[in-house]
């Protein structure tokens, strides 16, 4: 389960499409000094994505970062029976490599923290549904009670000294979909840290983790769209050092007999989760951990969401958007979210 399109916007000057040049002393961003700076779009994970980074060896940085993502595509799709995740479902056991493993470690501790909110077993469901290559359908209630039974990620046998992972029940299978992304974008700042890059922006489908600041010194400003309205935003982050993940129910959806039925499932009910809110944005350190949880909150509803947060309100933040409009945000983005409509700060206490 996995938004195929974030919808965010980075709210910059990029460097230019797929090519590098070198900036003097009245380059972009206000930059003082020399820099080489490097973009490139691509498309990789089902969506259109792009990284920029600015840096002496920002180009060897950015080809290396697209070897990377299209390494990890390889690996953990899904939707692909020769990926490591394919093979697994499609046997029903395997060997897990070092990311899997990571990714597997995550999975199951973000199930135990949001009491089965992040549940990378949800698969069958995404296929009962036709999430899978867009081939939308309406499952019947016996169908989805059918089903039921196989989700559930304390199902999952893993030992992690050898990586071997199997299922307790025939027919499970898991996706990292709700968090691979997450995990690349993060994959991709260790690239760039390695190759000297300071200053990156990067933007997979919409999941955009900034690495410092712009060559400027300002704070990059990601936009966060507006549900009802997608190519307007509800507002502007400043950040820096941070991932902007965002979920929501508009990005991935089918209409039938009048009724709208969006992507993110509750592992709970077998339904698209009526919670209450259109969008979720986690703004982390943690790409990997705000990916995970910008889907389990919005599952969770405004309430819940809420609380969770405040147990962890030294670890992440977020904005919620309710499904009547209202915009919600905790108090550690006070000072960083900038918008022209009224929204509520929602405090600690």
């Amino acid at each position: 389960m996995k938004k195929i399109l974030i919808l965010l916007i980075a709210v910059l000057l990029l460097a230019g499409c797929g090519g590098s040049e070198q900036e003097n002393k009245t380059g972009k961003d206000g930059y003082s000094g020399e820099t080489e700076s490097a973009s490139r779009d691509f498309f990789a994970m089902d969506t259109y994505m792009s990284v920029l980074a600015y840096g002496l060896e920002a180009e060897n940085a950015v080809e290396e970062a697209v070897r990377e993502v299209n390494r990890l595509d390889s690996l953990l799709s899904a939707g692909d029976e020769d990926s490591e995740v394919g093979s697994i479902n499609r046997n029903g056991n395997g060997k897990l490599s070092d990311d899997g493993k990571m990714l597997l470690k995550e999975s199951l501790s973000l199930y135990e923290e949001t009491g089965g909110c992040f549940d990378i077993t949800v698969y069958p469901l995404v296929e009962l549904w036709g999430f899978v290559g867009q081939e939308y359908r309406l499952p019947s209630d016996v169908e989805i009670r059918e089903t039921l039974p196989l989700i559930g990620a304390d199902a999952v046998k893993y030992n992690e000294k050898d990586g071997e992972i199997s299922f307790a029940k025939e027919g499970m299978k898991i996706d990292f979909g709700g968090i691979a992304k997450g995990y690349t974008s993060a994959r991709i700042i260790s690239v760039f840290q390695k190759n000297g890059v300071e200053s990156a922006l990067v933007s997979l489908g919409g999941n955009v983790q900034a690495l410092g600041s712009k060559p400027d010194g300002n704070p990059w400003r990601i936009g966060i769209r507006d549900p009802k309205d997608t190519s307007s935003m509800i507002g502007v982050l400043s950040v820096t050092d941070r991932a902007v993940i965002t979920s929501g129910g508009y990005e991935r959806y089918f209409e039938e007999n009048g009724k709208r039925y969006h992507h993110i499932l509750d592992p709970k009910t077998g339904y698209p989760a009526e919670s209450g809110l259109s969008s979720v944005t986690i703004v982390c350190r943690d790409g990997t951990y705000a990916d995970g949880l910008s889907t389990s909150l919005f599952i969770m509803g405004k309430e819940r969401a809420s609380a969770f947060w405040r147990e962890r309100s030294d670890r992440f933040d977020a904005v919620m958007v309710t499904e009547d409009g209202k915009i919600c945000v905790t108090e550690g983005l006070r000072d960083s979210f900038a918008s022209a409509l009224p929204f509520e700060i929602i405090t600690g206490s």
